[in-house]
């Protein structure tokens, strides 16, 4: 086995061209379809990956997650019981970015797209049980069928699309979470958002500050997701 390629010696060879080429072809139809229907899909999956991830961290800091919703308008909800209450709070933009990252570097290799989409159509499922909304219930239902017709075509079709699939949803989601921390966070002041709750906590930052911090690690990740998509591919 071939020790990383850290350094990214002999760049790019045609596999790290094509990884390049196909994040930079889906952020520009990202860009132009930004303000259209055809992407809300795509955002509301953003938006579940944020209150997925206040849940996640909620049960692992020993808490209870009691419901979630998802909304039409791009909003959200968790509500949650105990925990860690100032790990909870970043979590959201903050996990929801790392799971961007993680999804782009799932695309990278077949074996692990079909774990992501595995991984990704059970968290819907679960979700089912606990959402508080139809919002939520008709995302988690839609995405779960169109992973499995995704799935099927790629087994049993010439129509592979899987990993492109995993990539789309990957670049989308890393790219909302830097345009939503920027939109909630530092570019107006909303008293209920997580960074103003998360600065009474500590109050060392502002809920702006705590907002440019979180998109600074934000955009790391998508960064990261490129870098470590190179060494992967190389």
């Amino acid at each position: 086995m071939n020790a990383p390629n850290w350094e990214l010696r002999g760049c790019c060879n045609r596999n790290q061209n094509a990884f390049l080429i196909t994040i930079g072809i889906f952020t520009v139809v990202i860009l132009l379809l930004w303000r259209t229907f055809l992407l809300t899909p795509f955002k509301l999956i953003t938006v579940f990956l944020h209150e997925a991830s206040h849940a996640v961290a909620c049960k692992l800091t020993c808490g209870d997650v009691e419901g979630m919703e998802v909304n039409a308008n791009e909003g959200g909800s968790t509500t949650t019981r105990g925990g860690i209450y100032w790990l909870i709070l970043p979590a959201g933009y903050l996990g929801s970015s790392f799971w961007g990252m993680a999804l782009i570097l799932a695309s990278t290799n077949l074996l692990t797209a079909r774990i992501a989409a595995a991984g990704l159509g059970l968290a819907l499922f679960i979700v089912l049980f606990i959402a508080k909304n139809w919002t939520l219930r008709g995302l988690c239902i839609g995405f779960i069928v169109f992973l499995a017709i995704i799935w099927v075509l790629q087994e049993l079709t010439t129509v592979k699309i899987l990993r492109y699939v995993i990539l789309f949803i990957g670049v989308m989601n890393s790219l909302f979470s830097v345009y939503d921390i920027y939109d909630d966070l530092i570019s107006r002041r909303v008293h209920s958002s997580d960074a103003e709750k998360f600065a009474e906590i500590c109050p060392c930052c502002t809920g702006c500050g705590w907002g440019v911090i979180w998109g600074m690690i934000s955009f790391m990740f998508l960064c990261a997701s490129l870098y470590l998509g190179l060494v992967i591919l190389s």
